[in-house]
């Protein structure tokens, strides 16, 4: 006979009462974990954001074209063109995969990204869908994106480098919960796990880099430009096609003037962020060629051609930006004492 004291014996074909107990508490550990019930104002809303993007996304993803062997030869295998050997040969890797079955391929990409959204959207599912979205995201601009071309010489901002989907990443990493109240901290971007420091340095990296990449000799040369623009105007409906047509010429006219502007104020938004007079100036410049690039040059990120996978930098961007736009610090209680 068992005394009290003794430990719970299990029965055969049953479980320990002790085990029973400790399974409940691991779920229950995890199911806290994956959740986040605390984010509100900005915090919230950027997550609530960035799991629309992730529907937009899923969305494209479903489209027909998706479920063709286009999908893998003229989209995936097709962004290792001129990249270096290390970059481009797991991503031709990946396309020779995806022909095998490239329906079930582009299901499955498809549907994690509609999960991503419902776990960005569903407050138990936030912190998942977060971790989810950096892990997914670092693959795709690999094995989908090439790194966005950065290798290849002849990338630019202009056309979505570094590529849209490692802002997907960045945003993530922004948007996390934070563990003390935002109202303590002076941006949102302060409050997330990167802290004020890191987070500002990712931001002269990807501005700063965007200058860098502007100012490559093929984007310099005199009517690269124009002929990019140009070139966007296929398969888009009229009134795209026009705007298209209105800014080649404008471009054909400027000849290297605007990517030598476009790099000044990539870099000056980039180095004002650490300035705090300079900071909202800074994010509204940033919002406003964020703006001007999506739709005059990245023409919506081609979302209605049919054969867009995600809407392009643009969005992205002025996400990132709102992130970095001053809140209002909460004022400290009375008689309280700096830790």
């Amino acid at each position: 006979m068992t005394s009290p004291t003794s430990p719970a014996i299990a029965r055969p074909g049953g479980t320990s009462p002790r085990l029973a107990v400790a399974s409940l508490d691991r779920i229950r550990g995890v199911r806290a974990w994956c959740a986040d019930r605390e984010s509100a104002g900005p915090r919230r809303r950027l997550q609530i954001a960035l799991g629309l993007l992730w529907l937009l996304d899923a969305a494209l993803q479903y489209q027909p074209y998706m479920f063709s062997r286009a999908f893998a030869t003229k989209i995936i295998s097709a962004s290792a063109a001129g990249s270096p050997g290390p970059v481009a040969s797991p991503v031709l890797a990946a396309s020779r995969l995806m022909l095998h079955n490239p329906a079930a391929w582009n299901a499955v990409f498809a549907t994690l990204q509609l999960a991503l959204a419902v776990g960005l959207l569903w407050r138990p599912g936030v912190r998942a869908a977060l971790t989810v979205s950096i892990a997914w995201s670092l693959a795709v601009w690999w094995l989908g994106e090439s790194l966005g071309g950065i290798f290849t010489g002849a990338a630019s901002p202009l056309s979505g480098a570094p590529g849209a989907v490692i802002l997907y990443a960045l945003l993530a990493l922004l948007a996390w919960p934070a563990r003390a109240d935002d109202r303590q901290h002076a941006t949102v971007a302060d409050g997330s796990p990167l802290g004020a420091r890191c987070s500002r340095a990712l931001w002269l990296v990807l501005w700063g880099s965007s200058a860098y990449l502007i100012l490559q000799p093929p984007n310099r040369a005199a009517g690269a430009l124009r002929d990019s623009i140009t070139a966007l105007a296929a398969g888009e409906p009229r009134w795209i096609a026009v705007i298209d047509q209105s800014a080649a010429a404008a471009a054909g006219g400027a000849g290297a003037v605007v990517p030598v502007l476009l790099a000044a104020a990539f870099a000056g938004t980039g180095v004002a962020i650490f300035v705090p007079a300079a900071v909202r100036p800074a994010v509204t410049l940033s919002i406003i060629l964020a703006a001007a690039i999506w739709v005059i040059v990245e023409n919506f990120g081609g979302i209605l051609t049919g054969q867009a996978t995600d809407p392009n930098t643009g969005p992205l961007l002025v996400l990132v930006a709102l992130a970095f736009w001053p809140l209002r610090i909460a004022p400290r209680a009375a008689g309280s004492v700096t830790p």
